[in-house]
């Protein structure tokens, strides 16, 4: 026989290698294919939900753009109500510095009639300008407050002292020593007044 012959030996053939795997495609260690597995998961894509789904996040979505239009109309509102109180009270420095000036002319208007009598012709230059100052006012929503023979109240007068008084009821306003002013519905200057307090009744304390 040839070198090239095959040789049997023990009566045994040689097992037939098989064919062989081509290069580079190496099989799963758990007999599965790696080609046909990433296929696989190439289908079943992350992220990919059912209606239910897709019906709770759109749910999500309107809910979220609801809140968004809300907010922003609230915040519409209150934009404007803000610039509507900047109009109404931009002068409230100004026309608090104005009351004092219009005091200082109605002291000077007492004072002259007291003087000079009611004819004087300094009585009228001087009250022509205090009209025109309460004129201004008048246009800025300026208003006085309403003091006497009114119950004391904190919120629009300050008591400057109390006074015996069986006249009217306790905590009366009796007397206003300095006129105050709202503008709009907002305290410009609180009035500076004197309460009335009640006698004590001396037949009581025996």
């Amino acid at each position: 026989m040839d070198e090239m012959d095959i040789k049997i030996e023990d009566g045994k053939t040689p097992k037939d290698p098989g064919p062989k795997d081509s290069p580079g495609k190496e099989k799963d260690p758990k007999g599965l294919d790696p080609a046909k597995d990433s296929e696989k998961k190439e289908d079943e894509k992350p992220g990919d939900e059912g209606p239910k789904d897709m019906k709770k996040d759109g749910n999500d979505a309107f809910d979220r753009l609801q809140r968004l239009s809300a907010e922003f109309q609230n915040y519409k509102k209150r934009a404007a109500r803000e610039m509507s109180d900047f109009k109404k009270f931009a002068n409230e420095v100004l026309l608090k510095e104005l009351l004092t000036v219009a005091d200082n002319l109605e002291r000077a208007v007492e004072s002259i009639r007291d003087e000079n009598g009611p004819d004087s012709p300094a009585l009228e230059g001087v009250t022509l300008t205090l009209d025109a100052l309460k004129k201004i006012f008048k246009d800025f929503h300026v208003v006085e407050v309403k003091s006497l023979d009114e119950p004391f109240d904190p919120a629009f007068h300050e008591a400057m002292m109390r006074e015996l008084n069986n006249d009217c009821p306790e905590n009366t306003v009796i007397k206003e020593m300095q006129k105050g002013y709202m503008i709009h519905d907002r305290l410009l200057r609180p009035a500076l007044v004197v309460v009335s307090s009640a006698c004590r009744d001396a037949s009581k304390d025996k």
